[in-house]
């Protein structure tokens, strides 16, 4: 399994919209940005929460976050906010 993580590029474009939005508790920036990889660990794997990496801390207190944040519908307005400006880097054009 890939571990590939969040480069401080895209973090820093992450937090930058967390500290902004009012439903959200940012806290100990180290631990947000965990709780961030963790999500995208289980949806690039696929596995189960109860699977999860003990680095990425209890499996059911990172699930509990998630469901809040589905709740809240943060990841919708985070995935609409990266959007706005995408990274470029690997954009690979063809003639």
């Amino acid at each position: 399994m890939s571990t590939k993580k969040i480069t401080d590029k895209q973090w820093t474009k992450i937090v930058n919209f967390l500290r902004a939005c009012p439903q959200v508790y940012v806290g100990q920036e180290e631990q947000c940005r965990r709780f961030i990889e963790a999500v995208l660990w289980i949806a690039r794997s696929g596995c189960q929460w109860r699977l999860l990496p003990e680095k990425y801390g209890a499996w059911n207190s990172v699930y509990k976050r998630f469901a809040r944040w589905d709740e809240r519908d943060i990841w919708h307005k985070l995935h609409q906010y990266c959007a706005e400006e995408p990274d470029m880097e690997h954009l690979i054009l063809d003639s």
